[in-house]
């Protein structure tokens, strides 16, 4: 069985999740990407073929070229689109390209939801030929966030108090980004949070899912997830009811939302597994093969009624972010140890001696920090201590 992978850059999903269970099933995968040589790299023994792979005609030749395809899979929030409409135009199981298009472009998710009666969120759209100063015109409700209408990692969102700052905020994410279409929401106060889900098209199973500790505002980095087994049923059926209404319902889905008063409003829905490594997490604290039963989906085969998740387990996932501009100097190496029954995963994500800008996004993350264990309060404890003992230094 052949498997067509897209890809932008190398990620810890790919390499330690999908890629382990493709072989555990079986499956050659061919690596599209337009940068194909980082995979090469990292993958020396998976075949990496260049390919715009936002183009979904380039998608369609570049398989249409090689061995016969059994599945088309990505896990970017960018690629989703494209692998819906290759895995449709060849006959094979995938997600709705419209759902994909329709849930990773804000403005017309926020449309979608609005039309249907649920969790109605005052937004409105920038096309990317309108200049930022018709942002001043906009009767937009304060405070406000803005947001690039297909921004993954917190990437230029911000919260803004006025007209000025939402004109001059919008300015800013120009200049760096020419033409990229804007969003303007009203900001949802509450608790953010995460559900999990894994669907066949038939059956969905909800995963659990996180409760997200950020960084204070204007800027939305996410430092903490900790795990959540079971959301409250009242607040889990109406996050469902709006993933219905998007039509998500096929493979693996994450979805952050915030509760206030009860109500469960969502923030974005990314139509694939959780980021920064909460998937690995997501697997262990399960104790499922998670990434074989996404890839089992997309193979054609029907979710099982018990996908055997164990449950009593905690975890927790730590983002070491660093405060400023700057060469990294001092920063612990990679471990994997057991401390009081808890399993400990520390991986850098900088090497010693580079040098990273300041983005105030996930991309400012220097390590990562993965506990695991049948005690919540040794989770946190084990966590708390490792991060306390332990050095990150960042010079100018």
């Amino acid at each position: 069985m052949q498997l067509y992978l897209l890809a932008l850059n190398p990620t810890d999903s790919v390499s330690d999740g999908y890629l382990p269970a493709a072989a555990a099933l079986g499956v050659d995968v061919t690596i599209l990407s337009d940068d194909p040589e980082p995979h090469r790299l990292r993958h020396p023994d998976v075949d990496a073929l260049r390919c715009d792979v936002r183009d979904p005609e380039a998608v369609i030749a570049a398989i249409a070229a090689g061995p016969a395809p059994a599945a088309v899979f990505t896990n970017s929030d960018h690629l989703q689109t494209p692998a819906a409409i290759a895995a449709a135009y060849f006959g094979l199981p995938g997600k709705d390209w419209r759902t994909t298009l329709r849930v990773n472009n804000k403005a017309e998710m926020r449309r979608r939801l609005a039309a249907a009666g649920l969790g109605a969120v005052w937004s409105a759209e920038l096309g990317p030929r309108q200049d930022p100063t018709a942002l001043a015109d906009l009767d937009v409700p304060l405070p406000c966030v803005v947001k690039p209408r297909e921004g993954v990692a917190s990437e230029d969102v911000h919260l803004v108090h006025d007209i000025e700052e939402l004109v001059l905020r919008g300015k800013h994410i120009r200049q760096r980004r020419p033409l990229v279409p804007l969003v303007v929401e009203e900001y949802l106060p509450g608790q953010l949070y995460t559900v999990e889900t894994l669907g066949d098209g038939e059956r969905r199973h909800v995963l659990g899912g996180f409760r997200t500790t950020l960084t204070e505002p204007p800027h939305f980095i996410e430092l903490r997830h900790t795990f959540v087994a079971a959301h409250p049923p009242s607040v889990l059926g109406q996050v469902c009811e709006q993933l219905d209404a998007l039509g998500v319902g096929f493979g693996a889905c994450h979805t952050e939302f915030v509760v206030d008063q009860g109500r469960a409003r969502l923030i974005e829905v990314n139509y694939r597994t959780i980021g920064d490594q909460c998937d690995l997490t997501l697997r262990d604290v399960l104790g499922i093969d998670l990434f074989e039963h996404v890839l089992r989906t997309h193979l054609g085969e029907p979710l099982a009624a018990d996908l055997g998740v164990r449950t009593g387990f905690h975890a927790r996932i730590d983002h070491v972010c660093a405060a400023d501009s700057g060469t990294l100097r001092a920063a612990p190496a990679p471990l994997t140890e057991v401390i009081d029954g808890v399993d400990l995963t520390y991986r850098p994500l900088r090497a010693v001696g580079s040098h990273h800008r300041l983005s105030f996004t996930n991309r400012d993350y220097v390590g990562v920090l993965r506990t695991v264990g049948p005690d919540s309060a040794a989770v946190d404890r084990v966590a708390d201590r490792f991060l306390a003992e332990q050095r990150w230094e960042v010079h100018p």
